[in-house]
């Protein structure tokens, strides 16, 4: 588990968010991190698991990218996209 670099999100990943939402409105694998707002690393990497284990390959890259994140821009892009 590498730790969060804090950088901002690319526009890619960005729309990729919102790509997923819209196919997922409670947010799929994610549902706890960006729906419920639990943000710590450990829940993270329940979403991660989750998706790789259900085929959702999409939700197990963008638990990737939300890992690179700090807690605080996991809870910005929650509200920014919801």
């Amino acid at each position: 588990m590498s730790a969060p670099v804090n950088q901002p999100i690319s526009r890619e990943d960005k729309d990729r968010f919102k790509a997923y939402k819209k196919l997922n409105p409670a947010w799929g694998s994610l549902h706890i991190v960006l729906d419920d707002l639990n943000v710590k690393d450990g829940h993270v990497n329940f979403c991660l698991q989750q998706a790789q284990d259900q085929g959702d390959t999409e939700g197990a890259y963008l638990a990737g990218v939300l890992l690179g994140m700090s807690k605080s821009q996991r809870i910005k892009l929650a509200q920014t996209i919801a």
